[in-house]
C-alpha cells in the first residue's frame, strides 16, 4: 500500500525548474518574433504606398516616350492624365525633381506608422529609351529594405 503512494507523489505535475525553462524558451522566442512581425507590418504598409503610384508611374513613363524623355513636359496631373496620390497610411507623397534628361523623382516621407523612413522613388528613361527604369532609395535611422521592403 505505502509503495502505491509513493508511485502516486512522483506523478504530481511540473517542478519549478521545468516551469522557469519553458518561461525562459517563451520569453526568447517572444523577443525574436515580435521585432520580426512589427517589420512585416510597416513593409506591408510600405507597399500600399508604393503600389498606389502604379498608375502614376506608369502615366509618367508613357508621356516621357511621348516626349522623347523630356520629363519637365510630365510633372504634373494634366500633363500625364492622371491623378497622382498624396497621401496613403500616411505618407505623404510628393513630385521631385523632374529634368529634360529623362529623370522623374517622386518622394514618400512616412510618419511614425512608417517608421519615419522616406523612400525615393526615381525613374531613368532619357531621349531614345526604350523603357524606363525605377530605383529606389531609403532615408531615415535604420530605414533599409526590411522595414520599407524596397531598396538597399
Amino acid at each position: 500500500m505505502e509503495m502505491k503512494m509513493m508511485a502516486r507523489k512522483a506523478q504530481q505535475g511540473f517542478t519549478l525548474i521545468e516551469l522557469m525553462i519553458v518561461v525562459a524558451i517563451i520569453g526568447i522566442l517572444a523577443a525574436i518574433a515580435i521585432p520580426q512581425y512589427q517589420d512585416y507590418v510597416t513593409r506591408a504598409k510600405w507597399q500600399d504606398v508604393i503600389t498606389s503610384l502604379e498608375s502614376t508611374k506608369l502615366a509618367t513613363a508613357e508621356c516621357m516616350q511621348q516626349n522623347a524623355g523630356d520629363a519637365t513636359l510630365c510633372d504634373t496631373n494634366g500633363e500625364i492624365g492622371s491623378t497622382m496620390p498624396t497621401s496613403v497610411q500616411g505618407a505623404t507623397i510628393t513630385r521631385g525633381t523632374f529634368n529634360n534628361t529623362g529623370t522623374a523623382t517622386f518622394s514618400m516621407a512616412g510618419g511614425a506608422p512608417l517608421a519615419n523612413c522616406t523612400v525615393t522613388m526615381t525613374g531613368n528613361g532619357g531621349p531614345g529609351a526604350a523603357n524606363m527604369t525605377w530605383a529606389f532609395a531609403n532615408t531615415g535611422t535604420s530605414c533599409g529594405k526590411n522595414k520599407t521592403g524596397v531598396g538597399t
